[in-house]
Order: structure tokens, then sequence, then C-alpha cells
């Protein structure tokens, strides 16, 4: 049966029980026994556990690390971390760098001779 993840758990819930599942404290679990009361519903064809996003370490079918991998491809466990640049992307950083560099002593240079 399955474990779901919803940004509004609560009104997932709401559905589902309007749908017809017994949900909440004192619905019997046969299959997904892990799951918080709170957040278990039950219909006649299975078992539905709703989690919040911030209870994604609380689930027991997927680990937070699987869901990391898909929701944040390339090794990035999260979002907070800033973006790593490349050596393709600093190679054209420091030619630009250095470029402004000889530009701006060349124009210097130039207009010091233009004064004398």
């Amino acid at each position: 049966m399955p474990e779901q993840i919803s940004k509004h758990p609560e009104v997932t819930l709401q559905v589902l029980q309007g749908a017809g599942g017994r949900c909440g404290p004192g619905v019997p679990k046969n299959i997904l026994t892990q799951c918080p009361s709170e957040r278990f519903c039950s219909f006649p064809s299975g078992e539905i556990c709703v989690y919040g996003v911030q209870q994604i370490p609380q689930m027991t079918q997927i680990s937070s690390e699987e869901l990391a991998r898909v929701v944040c491809p390339g090794g990035r466990a999260s979002g907070n971390e800033p973006a790593s640049a490349s050596w393709a992307d600093i190679g054209p950083l420091g030619v630009s760098l250095a470029l402004g560099i000889v530009i701006g002593a060349v124009s210097r240079r130039s207009r010091k001779r233009r004064k004398m």
C-alpha cells in the first residue's frame, strides 16, 4: 500500500475521507502499521498513509536519500547549497578578468601620454 507526500496533507486526508475512506486514530492498520494514526486512511481496496513535506524522513517505503536523487539530481542534497562552478565556467571568467586588466592598463597608459 502506498505512502503519499502532499504539501497539504490535511486537505488530502479530508478528500480521502470524503471519498469514503476511514481515516485517523482508531482505524485498524493491516499493512501500513508504521503509519502515524493521524495520517492513515483505510479503504476496502487498500490503505494510504499521507505525509507532509516535513514528515518525509518518517516515511518507511522511500528514504530521504532516494527522494533527493530525483529531486536534486547531480548529487546536490538540498537546495540550500551554493552552486559549484566547474573549471569550464571559471576559464572564461578568468580570461575576461585578465582582458579587463590589460585594457584598463593600456587605457591608463595612453591617457598619461596624452597629458604630456
